[in-house]
């Protein structure tokens, strides 16, 4: 039976952490649905087409992975492609506590998806798609951070 696991996010941009995340999850499962999802919370830099453009790119080297638009609740999204487990990325201590959160929501409402959480390498401990934006907008090199596609689409936003 085919294991399929999801990675749901923003991805607003995707960093090389996340591709990290997605390549780590790629060698565990058969199948790997990186989510792309609305944050109301957060004002995007990529509408959600180019975020997901920009995945695709940066992942197209990895056979079992395949970028989709999210709606709904993550749990509800996952049943309804068949996945089994949420993969989440930690980069810190400060992330464990509002993922544990999350977890546990996510197992009241659905409690046949797991999640596993996925610690980042430690030459991504510090990335974040807000420190990239914001880095980005000073002109800083980004180029360590990001995929190249991620890199130009960047360039031409600022």
């Amino acid at each position: 039976m085919m294991t399929i696991a999801m990675y749901p996010g923003s991805f607003d941009p995707v960093t090389n952490g996340h591709v990290d995340i997605i390549q780590r999850a790629a060698a565990i499962f058969d199948k790997v649905i990186v989510a792309v999802a609305v944050n109301s919370k957060k004002k995007p830099l990529f509408n959600e087409e180019e975020r997901m453009e920009l995945l695709r790119q940066s992942v197209r080297h990895i056979s079992n992975v395949s970028v989709v638009k999210s709606e709904g609740l993550t749990v509800d999204f996952a049943r309804k492609h068949d996945a089994k487990v949420l993969v989440r990325g930690l980069r810190a201590v400060s992330d464990f506590e509002n993922e544990m959160q999350i977890s546990g929501i996510n197992r009241h409402l659905e409690p046949g998806i797991e999640t596993i959480f996925i610690t980042a390498d430690s030459a991504y401990n510090f990335l974040s798609s807000s420190i990239v934006k914001e880095a980005a907008s000073f002109r800083a090199d980004i180029s360590k951070l990001v995929p190249p596609p991620v890199q130009e689409a960047i360039k031409q936003k600022f």
